[in-house]
């Protein structure tokens, strides 16, 4: 299967994700957009506002299977190797969902002063417009 990361591609933090995820993954299940690439997220009918509300994956097989924010981070984590447990106790453990949660929305609205932005757009190597 094959997932599409649309990322921030001026963010600090976000671009650092991504390139761990390219290192763990080398392209095999992961293609990235940054949110900066209009032309590539309007063919799955993502607007700018949409891009506000945090990172999303799209399931490549079914564009239509979306998540956003920290749903995107949990599912992310539970299709990497044994994170399916990590993320499984994540949600089952009380309360910690609503913080995670919480704290994603706080990071998101916050990245730039939290974390930096970026000169430039990070640009992947494992882009959704390539065929890598």
């Amino acid at each position: 299967m094959t997932y599409y990361v649309i990322y921030d591609g001026n963010c600090n933090l976000c671009s650092s994700l991504v390139q761990i995820l390219e290192t763990l993954d080398k392209g095999q299940m992961f293609r990235y957009a940054p949110m900066q690439n209009e032309p590539t997220l309007q063919r799955w009918g993502i607007t700018p506002q949409d891009c506000e509300l945090g990172m999303i994956l799209i399931d490549a097989d079914a564009p239509s299977r979306r998540w956003q924010g920290s749903a995107a981070a949990e599912e992310i984590g539970g299709l990497l190797p044994m994170g399916d447990v990590f993320v499984t106790a994540y949600r089952r453990l009380p309360g910690v969902k609503w913080v995670g949660d919480r704290v994603y929305e706080q990071v998101r609205d916050n990245r730039y002063a939290l974390f930096g932005k970026r000169n430039s757009v990070y640009q992947t190597a494992y882009s959704v417009d390539c065929d890598c």
